[in-house]
């Protein structure tokens, strides 16, 4: 049975390095605290994510629109919460696929390495059992792009069929028939 179970102990590690703001933003290799986490999560296959607590909780009592302006002037791309989740998916292998319609766009989490017809099937049954194609754009060819349309005129919309192994930031719509 043990190679059945699931312990606790085998579970991915991410350790959450805390440090004050002098540290943190003056690189975190500086830090001998960190560097001793590192090092530990290291031998473990386990990763470290560095954060600085105090400059977490500023970023959560701003405004959306001043988020961006503060992170610049610290010269830090994402915050703490954003890279944990990144971190998370990363350790336990989960990619995003997105859909849009007129009425909502939804993100879809799947585990790297999914085919597109068991992608269709996380969001109906319907959709694998009668898979026929995927209708496939990166993110950031539609973002550069701005529409749908004007990615499918510069040819960045793909057909995929079965075989396509769905990539994180996809943008899909299924065709299917049942």
């Amino acid at each position: 049975m043990i190679g059945q179970s699931e312990l606790l102990t085998l579970k991915p590690v991410i350790y959450a390095a805390n440090m004050d703001e002098a540290s943190f933003s003056a690189g975190c290799d500086g830090n001998e605290y960190y560097r001793a986490v590192r090092s530990l999560a290291e031998r473990e296959g386990s990763q470290v994510l560095p954060i600085c607590a105090k400059t977490e909780q500023e970023i959560s009592e701003l405004p959306p629109e001043d988020k961006g302006l503060f992170l610049a002037e610290l010269g830090i791309e994402q915050s703490g919460l954003d890279r944990l989740i990144q971190c998370s998916y990363s350790l336990l292998g989960l990619i995003s696929f997105l859909t849009a319609g007129a009425d909502e766009v939804r993100a879809w989490t799947i585990t790297r390495g999914t085919r597109a017809p068991q992608a269709a099937g996380k969001i109906h049954t319907d959709f694998e059992r009668g898979f026929i194609r995927a209708e496939v754009v990166a993110f950031e060819d539609l973002k550069a792009c701005g529409t749908m349309n004007a990615a499918k005129e510069k040819g960045l919309v793909r057909s995929e069929g079965k075989d396509y192994v769905m990539k994180d930031g996809d943008i899909v719509l299924f065709r299917f028939n049942v």
